[in-house]
């Protein structure tokens, strides 16, 4: 591995991976090294650059809490989430189309029961919600777990404003695979500016608005799990989603009620 030069580095690193036990793990980290080295040789990126872009991911990790995380809306902005899950969720033509998770979903909501008010207090109007969870045969899906969380009025999540937890919920269908349930109109908001992935996006000429929208994490025994959106009608980010997330079929009337039905997948 002497003289080393800018041609043949790439080859010695990939012959260091020939005693990885893992073939998958071998097959990413070659593949991430060759795309990599062929980047760097491409933009002839400086020393200085390349040291900016350790410091942009150190930032972004060191952004990262229990209640903010900032490398999944890098990968959002960046449209690797939403790649991946072009890849991976690949549902019947009967099924609701599955979109990105987002950065600011809890393991901690509160578990309510049918015909709550899971606003809880978050400013905003209120909107009746009633859906549907049923297999891709038409099926009902009875005591199917429904995770629900979204932005009130203003934009802003529960956990961006402190511990307390609200216009969020856990909640189960019913005998007839029903769910109902208030919660509150949503708006568009901009995803935070006030870290790394912030400073790119406004770097780059890009705005960093999503469309008013309420997320749905649906669990049925036997089925496929659905992360999903629902996005309000005419909201004007629709078709410049910043984290490019918006699916036709997913674009639902909200005014002071909701209606929707969700397919899920058998597994």
């Amino acid at each position: 591995m002497r003289n080393i030069d800018e041609h043949t580095i790439t080859g010695a690193v990939l012959e260091s991976l020939e005693g990885c036990d893992d073939p998958r793990l071998k097959q990413i980290l070659g593949a991430l090294v060759t795309h990599l080295h062929d980047f760097v040789r491409e933009v002839q990126l400086t020393e200085d650059e390349w040291l900016q872009g350790i410091r942009f991911l150190t930032a972004t990790g060191q952004m990262c809490s229990d209640t903010r995380q900032e490398f999944i809306l890098l990968s959002d902005t960046l449209g690797v989430s939403m790649l991946t899950v072009a890849l991976n969720r690949k549902q019947s033509a009967a099924a609701t189309e599955a979109t990105v998770f987002g950065p600011f979903h809890v393991d901690d909501a509160p578990r309510l029961e049918q015909g709550c008010d899971i606003a809880a207090g978050a400013p905003g109007r209120p909107l009746d919600v009633d859906v549907v969870v049923r297999s891709s045969d038409g099926t009902p899906l009875p005591g199917a777990e429904v995770d629900v969380w979204q932005a009130d009025e203003e934009g802003l999540y529960d956990v961006q404003r402190g511990p307390h937890r609200r216009a969020r919920a856990v909640m189960k269908t019913d005998a007839e695979g029903r769910l109902r349930f208030r919660a509150i109109v949503p708006t568009a908001y901009p995803v935070p500016t006030d870290g790394p992935v912030g400073r790119m996006l406004v770097a780059s000429g890009r705005h960093p608005w999503r469309p008013a929208h309420i997320h749905f994490l649906i669990k049925a025994d036997g089925h496929e799990t659905l992360t999903t959106h629902l996005f309000r009608d005419g909201d004007p980010y629709l078709d410049s989603d910043v984290v490019f997330g918006v699916r036709r079929s997913l674009v639902v009337e909200m005014g002071d009620t909701l209606t929707h039905t969700f397919v899920l997948d058998r597994s």
